[in-house]
């Protein structure tokens, strides 16, 4: 099978528009673009918000209005096996140390531990979120979490 052998099987294939064929075929003369005015020249094409004289879309909608976005707490997350990765005995897990470290930038709000992985370190963990299954695997590797609020 070679490219140019390859068929759109989904869909029959249509007919192609003929037109300028005489008035009994429906598109004689002006081949369906009415009279006069840019629709009716050649080189013309609509542009793709244009709606054939309609109100807009986009002129519909609101200029202005209420979002959440600004107000949202983005809350970075890392994995156990990240933490194991960067971090020594003893060392404190927080947002401060992770900035030090390059692994988080710019605005923090808050950090959520997730349980991929697991932890063979004894590290001392301070994050404002930590998952279920994360939460288990820190208490049976017996490491201290604090939850900030």
């Amino acid at each position: 099978m070679k490219l140019h052998e390859l068929t759109n099987t989904s869909r029959p294939q249509q007919t192609r528009k003929r037109v300028g064929r005489g008035i009994g075929s429906k598109l004689g003369k002006t081949c369906g673009r009415g009279n006069k005015g840019a629709g009716s020249r050649s080189g013309w094409q609509a542009r793709a918000r244009y709606e054939g004289g309609q109100l807009p879309l986009y002129r519909k909608m609101p200029e202005r209005g209420f979002t959440r976005g600004r107000f949202l707490k983005r809350f970075e997350c890392i994995n156990l096996t990240d933490i194991d990765d960067m971090f020594q005995d003893g060392e404190t897990v927080s947002v401060t140390t992770l900035i030090e470290k390059g692994f988080f930038g710019g605005t923090v709000h808050g950090l959520k531990i997730l349980g991929n992985g697991e932890l063979s370190k004894k590290v001392v963990i301070e994050a404002h979120a930590i998952s279920a299954n994360a939460k288990e695997k820190l208490e049976k590797a017996g490491v201290s979490v604090t939850i900030l609020q």
